[in-house]
Parts: C-alpha cells; structure tokens; sequence
C-alpha cells in the first residue's frame, strides 16, 4: 500500500483536491509544482520554475503546464484542467484520473473509456529540465497522444497577458521545437523520445485564474501562450518521454535518462522519510557552494534560517559531509560581515544580529553529533571570532551590557525571527534585552568555554577565565531581568518596559544545553508554554489571552502580516520545546513528545504533499498556511524526533560553568 496515494473520490472532488500540491526541486534552484488534479492554483505553480541569472535572481515560469489530449477514432478528450471566471472550469480532465501516487515520483493514472493512460512527472536533479513519461497501459484501438505546452515566461511574482511582443518563431530540434518568447530568456527546448509531428498555431489561453492568489489578495489572472501542439501515435504498453529544459538533448537518450532519473529517487513511505527527502531538496548548488533555502516557493537563502536548518537537514539524517559543505560559505559570509561589514552576494540578511548567536548554536549542535574535538578543530576559531565581535563592542546592532546580558534595538527595524513589517516597520517590535537573544547568548558563552576545556594552551586558559567572567555577571542578572511573576519569561524588556505578553521566544531559556534557570523555574515557565501556546500543528507565537491575538493566517497580506507573529503556530519550535520538556519531565515526557509529533503526519498528504506548510492557524481546525515548504520546520521536526529517539536521560542539572561543562548532553547522545 502506498503512503501517498489518492483516489478518485478525492481527485474528482475540486473542493478537497485542488488544496492540495505537490513539489519537487533540484540543486539547480529549479522546481516543479501544481495540484493532485494538474490545475495550477498559484502563480508560482509551473512545470518548470527555473531561475534566469541573467535577468535577476527570481524564479521564472516558463512551462507553465501541458494540456494532454487522447485520441481514439476521431473523438478528442482533454485531460488538462484550468479555472476561468466563475468559478469554470475547462476542461475538467480531473474527472478522468482515477489514482495520484507520489512515493517516488508524481503519477496520475487517467482512464477515459477503454484507455488507461499514466503520466509520470520528475524533475532532473542537476539542471532545469522537466521529464515526463506516458505509457499507454490499456487500450483495445489506435491512440494519439496530444500535447498543447502553455507558457508563460515571466518571473513567479508576475504574471502574463495577451500581448504582440512574444516571439512566434521557433527553430526545428531533435524531435521537437525551441523557443524564446521575449529577449533575455533562455530558450525552452521541448521534445519527445519518438518521432512526432509538431504543429505551430499561435494562441492565447486567456483568463487563467489562480484561486490562491485570489485569496491572497494579489492578481489572479493570467493569459497563457499556446505555440502549438505535439502529436505522435502511441501503442498499448508503449512509454514516450516529454522534455523541456534549457538545452537540447538527443531525443534517443530520454527513456534512459528518465530511468537513471528515476532510479536515484528515493521513496516517500513513511512521516520521518518524507521529512528527510523535504529537508535535503531545500539545499541549493551556487557558484560551486552549497546553501539552504529558506523555503518554497518564494524564499531565498538567509542566513538566519541557514544557521537553525542546517543541523537538521544534515547531522540528523546523517550527512554530516553536507553540513560541512554548507557551513563553508555562510561561516565566510559571517565572518566578512563582521570585519568589514561587506554583506554576501546569496546569503540574506546576514546583518541581522542574532546571526552570529545562531551560528554558534549550529556549531554547538555539529559537537553533539560529531564530536567535540572535530567541532574545535573546524570551527573553534571561528567560536572565538563570533565571541571577540560581541564583547570587544564589534556588533553594529546588538551591545553587551555590564550586566552581561546583551541588547538590541528593534524598535524602527525588525532585528529578531519575528521579522514581519508593514510600511516599513516592524508590525511586533521587540527591543532592549531580547530574551532568546540573551539565552542564545549565554548558551554560545558556555559551549565556548566546553570547547576550549579541551585545549591546554595559555590563550585557552585566557579565554575560559575571561567568559567566565561574563557568564557570571549574566547569571547573576538573567533571572531578576526576565521573570514575570507568573513565573515565565518576558519577551523583551527596556529601561521602562517589560513585555509581558506569553510568547515562545522564552523556550530558548528553557531548553538549550546550558541556561542560568534551575528545573523550578524552567517547570514554571515550560507549564505556561504548554497551557497558552502549544497546538497540534506547533506552539503559537503569542498568547490567545493577548489583545494582538490573530488565531487565523488569512485575508489579505497586511492582515496576514499581522497575524504572521500574532498567533500563526511555527512547527519550528517543537524542536527547542521538546528539548525543554525532555529537561524538565525526563524520561516521563518522552510519551507526551511524541504525541506531539504523531500530530504532524496527516499533513504528509495535506497542503502540499510531503512536506509541512510555513505556518498554522493559531485555533482550530489548524490549518496550514503560507509557503508550500519551510526549511526549519522540517529541520527542527526532525531534530526533535531524533531528540526522543536519542534520549538518555540525565540528573537535573544547574548548568554553570564550574560544575557542567563537561557533562553530557542533555537530551541525546553523540554520534
């Protein structure tokens, strides 16, 4: 039985089906995406997405989809489907599929009559090139398989109209045609394994609607370029290969590149393997480099999400070689940016000032699973690096205080995870002493001062004495500054403010190896979490107690800014509270953790197929939002499933620097 599979009481249901997506992308940066039924519903869906570096560093959809017709005895039967005005539809081929499976690639199986028909979908793992394969499994008379390609050509925040400057021309290919449909393109090469004949008739498809830009808020109409159609007959148990990428190919080599293809795709049977595949398709090839998208299909690579992806999209699922690879440039990005201020050409917002703080939690977590030793080696200088920038005063926008916490500015610019604006401002400032910046920081203090334990030299000891130090004068003012008296932490507090709304930011206190917080006051905390934020689908950013409280991710974009940091539910946390559950309820908690993540499996064959959408609804039905796929929300699921896997449970601990830096790890053990 397959984990992904879908029959036709759903496929033939628009209502439940079109919701749902599909997507699968390549190192190139190239992706392919559209609903169970092949009716696009976002402008971003498209056959083939692939970045055009010589026009900008946007996405653009230049396939956008390919309407199949089969032909017996004279008689046409699309199978391609669109949504015009009103709520129509044309030509409504959904109500020929009969099955979906995507455990290895996308299948629809269609059955029209007597003729059953498959359409297999892959992308290529290295360069923007889309392959299709159609197989003829039952039919009892001749068939012709028509293939109409619809283009768009445009950037996947745009979109196309009729228009009298696209280019008709084409030049003739191996089994197929060229075509470039405006200057600074590239051109598409669409052609199939067998002989076939093409007919070039120039039309538009207009009035393409995308019901999820609709709701959106944003255009939602679009004209499609039709340069013609491909026709070539097909014989029962016989399988043709469609392909369109950016460069020709011999069309005798298709059917073994689809096999090799498909022979290298691993298979999505089960909640953690489908996590593992989403987490390894967001880490992009640039310039030679490795990086990690933020997410699909609209982020880019920053180097926030690089830093909290990146231990689980690599140690967790034991590809410690690609954490390395990927480490490489965003350790080189930092490190300019803090000796001379030289932002990075691929790396966003690598200015922010919690960056280095998560970077040293991403080092912390290659000790974990590696080895303390081979963490020193590698990184040991760069730890130092990230330490002399803060105290030596370096950070443009974050100041460590006598009292050794550390303070931002986060008033006129978002500066935290909590990044939201709207005009230009950040719609949930937070300012002054930020509490998990300040965890964060403490946290990276003692595994430097773990790390250097392991060095016998006279610098070391320098070091150890000077962080020491600083930890000290934190312990000592961490628990006065931040304690609401409920017992949980503030979120933020200023000279004449403390923010006491019930945010998640304070898990960070609670849960990371080292934190100034005895079990009492973590218990304390972590119930206050636990009764106000925690959801079946993740924790809430805020409160539903807080008169800011927006429960639902939906409307248009300023109303989803406003409840993007407002109520929206994060998968991403459950990472950092199950670390803080794990540390305060041990092994009794292990049951209660997985619970929690059992929660997050019937999403595999919800919203977009495999993965876990950006955000949840803060209230009931929880439902998922946003992109299709967020890096750190597979990464952290999965760092807490190994967390509860690994778990070895320990007696509590007050983690200072003269009793546990060498103790184990909370949590897990080492790899």
């Amino acid at each position: 039985m397959s984990y992904l599979k879908f029959d036709k009481t759903l496929l033939t249901n628009l209502e439940e089906s079109l919701p749902i997506e599909y997507l699968r992308t390549n190192k190139y940066g190239a992706y392919s995406s559209t609903t169970v039924t092949g009716c696009n519903t976002r402008k971003y869906h498209g056959l083939l997405v692939t970045p055009v570096p010589e026009l900008d560093d946007e996405n653009h959809v230049l396939l956008s989809s390919l309407d199949e017709t089969v032909i017996q005895h004279g008689a046409e039967f699309n199978l391609g489907i669109h949504k015009y005005d009103g709520d129509n539809f044309a030509p409504r081929g959904h109500k020929y599929i009969r099955e979906f499976n995507c455990e290895t690639i996308s299948t629809n199986t269609y059955r029209v009559g007597g003729v059953i028909l498959t359409r297999e979908s892959l992308l290529a793992r290295n360069e923007p090139r889309v392959l299709l394969r159609y197989t003829l499994v039952e039919a009892h008379s001749e068939t012709t398989l028509k293939l109409r390609p619809q283009l768009a050509f445009r950037s996947v925040n745009e979109l196309t109209h009729r228009n009298n400057n696209v280019n008709y021309d084409y030049e003739t290919v191996d089994n197929g045609v060229g075509m470039c449909l405006y200057p600074g393109y590239p051109t598409l090469y669409m052609q199939l394994s067998k002989e076939c004949r093409y007919v070039s008739c120039p039309d538009w498809n207009n009035g393409v609607e995308y019901i999820r830009e609709q709701v959106r808020g944003y255009g939602y109409k679009e004209d499609l370029f039709m340069p013609g159609y491909f026709e070539v007959q097909i014989k029962k148990g016989e399988s043709i290969i469609f392909s369109a990428g950016l460069s020709p190919v011999k069309s005798t080599g298709l059917k073994a590149s689809f096999t090799k293809e498909y022979n290298l795709r691993p298979h999505r049977d089960s909640f953690f393997n489908c996590l593992k595949i989403s987490a390894e398709s967001n880490i992009l090839t640039r310039n030679g480099e490795e990086y990690i998208i933020a997410g699909w299909p609209w982020f880019k690579i920053r180097a926030r999400d690089t830093f909290i992806a990146l231990p689980g999209s690599t140690l967790i699922i034991g590809n410690v070689p690609e954490f390395e690879k990927i480490m490489q440039p965003a350790q080189q990005a930092l490190k300019r940016y803090m000796m001379d201020g030289i932002t990075d050409p691929f790396i966003q917002e690598i200015e922010d000032p919690d960056i280095p703080l998560w970077a040293l939690w991403s080092i912390q977590q290659y000790a974990k699973y590696v080895s303390l030793e081979k963490a020193y080696k590698l990184y040991g200088d760069f730890v130092m690096q990230i330490l002399d920038y803060i105290i030596g005063d370096h950070a443009p926008e974050m100041d460590l205080r006598p009292n050794g916490l550390v303070y931002s500015l986060g008033e006129d610019k978002a500066v935290t995870w909590m990044n939201a604006t709207e005009f230009g401002r950040p719609i949930t400032p937070r300012s002054g002493f930020i509490v998990e910046f300040n965890a964060l920081w403490y946290n990276g203090l003692m595994f430097a001062i773990e790390m250097l334990q392991t060095d016998k030299s006279q610098e070391a000891k320098r070091r150890i004495s000077l962080y020491k130090e600083w930890a000290k004068r934190y312990e000592e003012n961490f628990q006065k500054t931040f304690t609401a008296p409920g017992g949980y932490l503030y979120d933020y507090v200023t000279e004449t403010y403390n923010d006491a709304n019930v945010r998640p930011n304070q898990l960070f206190a609670l849960g990371l190896k080292y934190t100034p917080l005895d079990k009492p006051a973590r218990k304390a905390a972590l119930d206050m979490v636990t009764k106000e934020l925690l959801t079946p689908k993740g924790i809430r950013s805020l409160t539903p107690k807080a008169g800011l409280y927006r429960p639902y991710y939906v409307g248009n974009a300023s109303e989803r800014n406003y409840a993007y940091h407002n109520g929206a539910c994060w998968p991403w946390l459950l990472g950092i509270y199950t670390e803080a559950y794990l540390s305060v309820f041990t092994r009794s908690g292990v049951t209660f953790i997985k619970r929690r993540l059992m929660s997050y499996e019937e999403e595999m064959s919800r919203h977009c197929i495999g993965t876990l959408s950006e955000v949840f609804d803060g209230n009931p039905p929880f439902s998922g939002h946003g992109a299709q796929s967020l890096s750190i929300n597979q990464a952290e699921v999965l760092r807490a499933i190994r967390i509860v896997n690994d778990y070895v449970p320990e007696t509590d601990l007050h983690l200072r620097p003269d009793k546990s830096v060498n103790n184990p790890k909370r949590g897990g053990t080492a790899e």
